[in-house]
C-alpha cells in the first residue's frame, strides 16, 4: 500500500538517501537513478528550483523552532504518567498486561478548554473505527473540521510552518494551505472493500481497527480520554523518550476494547497543533521516508506514508499514516 515518492516535485537538490525509490540530487543522472520527471522539475528550465527543496538541516532547525513555539503544550504539572513495565522486544507481541495501573495518573483537563484542544476533541467521535464501513460525514462534522483548522491556524506554531512552506513555494496563500490541509488529512479514501472508510486524520489521531488489530491511534489525548472511560487498557511500554518536559515520546502496547496494538507510539503532552504541524511538515518534505528532526536538542524521526491508490486535486496524495518513531 505504501511506496516512496516517485517524483522530483519539490525535491531538487535534496541529499541522497538509500531509502528513496528514485533520486533528485545532482549526481542521479550519472548513476541513472533519477526519477522520471527529474529533467522536467530539476533541469535548467525546471519547475522546482533547488532552493525550493527542503534540506535535512532546515528540518532540524524548523522542528526546533516549532518545539519552542508550542505555547499550548502541557506543563510538567499538567500531566503525570505511570509507564510501569518496560517491555523487552520479545514481549511486545504476547498480549500480556504487565502494568496493573493506568498509564495516566493525572491530566489537568483545563488544557482541554483551550480552543485547539476543544476543537480537536470534537473531531474524535466522528469516525467508525472498523475499516470497510463507509464514513458518513455530516454538515456538522464538516463544520468541526473547519473549526479545528481555523483554530490551529491562529497559533504561532502553524503560522510559522506556513511561512516556511510559502517561502519554499509550496503554497501561495494561507487559504491554499488550509484547503490542502483539509484534503490531505480529512479527505476520504478506501482501506477496505472499496468503501470510503478512512482518512489520515481518523487513522493517525482517532485510530482504526483492521483485521482484528488496532491500526494507527497515535494520539495521547485520545488515549487518555478512552483510558478514563475504561475502553483502553495500557499493557507496557518499549520506549520512553529522553525529554524531561513535554512533549515527550512513548512507545507502548495496549488494547482497545480487546483489539491489540503491539507497538504504538505517541507524543505525550504536546498540543494538537504540534503533532498536526510536525506530521504535515514531514509528509510534505519526506513522504514515504524517515523525516529526521530535533526537539529540545534531542534527535527523533517521524515516518509518514502517502496513500497511493487514490489522489485529489492534480495528483496530490492523501496521508495514509504518520507517527513518531521510537527506537
Amino acid at each position: 500500500l505504501y511506496t516512496a515518492p516517485d517524483s522530483c516535485e519539490g525535491r531538487c537538490g535534496e541529499p541522497f538517501s538509500e531509502e528513496d525509490e528514485c533520486h533528485c540530487h545532482p549526481g542521479c543522472e550519472r548513476h541513472h537513478s533519477c526519477c522520471e520527471d527529474y529533467e522536467r522539475h530539476c533541469g535548467p528550465d525546471g519547475f522546482s528550483s533547488s532552493r525550493d527543496s527542503i534540506s535535512d538541516q532546515e528540518l532540524l532547525q524548523l522542528s526546533e523552532q516549532l518545539y519552542r513555539v508550542d505555547h499550548n503544550k502541557a506543563r510538567p504539572s499538567d500531566v503525570a504518567i505511570n509507564p510501569q513495565h518496560l517491555a523487552e522486544p520479545d514481549e511486545t507481541g504476547d498480549q500480556q498486561d504487565r502494568s496493573p495501573q493506568p498509564l495516566y495518573k493525572y491530566v489537568n483537563e483545563e488544557l482541554f478548554s483551550k480552543p485547539t484542544y476543544a476543537s480537536f476533541i470534537k473531531l474524535l467521535d466522528n469516525y467508525q473505527r472498523a475499516t470497510g464501513r463507509e464514513e458518513e460525514v455530516t454538515a456538522e462534522e464538516l463544520g468541526e473540521q473547519d473549526r479545528f483548522l481555523e483554530e490551529v491556524m491562529k497559533t504561532e506554531l502553524m503560522r510559522t510552518l506556513f511561512t516556511f512552506l510559502q517561502g519554499k513555494n509550496r503554497y501561495s496563500s494561507e487559504q491554499e494551505f488550509v484547503e490542502d490541509l483539509k484534503e490531505m488529512w480529512f479527505g476520504l479514501y478506501s482501506r477496505a472493500d472499496g468503501e470510503r472508510d478512512s482518512s489520515g486524520f481518523e487513522h493517525v489521531f482517532s485510530g482504526e481497527v483492521k483485521k482484528g488489530k488496532v491500526s494507527g491511534f497515535h494520539n495521547w489525548i485520545r488515549f487518555y480520554l478512552l483510558e478514563k472511560q475504561g475502553v483502553v487498557n495500557y499493557f507496557s511500554h518499549n520506549f520512553n523518550g529522553p525529554w524531561d518536559t513535554y512533549p515527550d515520546v512513548l512507545g507502548l502496547q495496549f488494547s482497545w476494547d480487546g483489539f491489540y496494538k503491539e507497538v504504538g507510539s505517541a507524543f505525550v503532552g504536546c498540543s494538537p497543533e504540534f503533532e498536526f504541524g510536525l506530521y504535515t511538515l514531514c509528509f510534505l518534505a519526506r513522504p514515504g521516508r524517515a523525516c529526521h528532526l530535533s526537539l529540545g536538542g534531542h534527535r527523533l524521526s517521524v515516518q509518514t506514508y502517502p496513500w497511493t491508490k487514490s489522489t485529489y486535486g492534480s495528483g496530490r496524495r492523501f496521508i495514509a499514516t504518520a507517527y513518531v518513531m521510537s527506537p
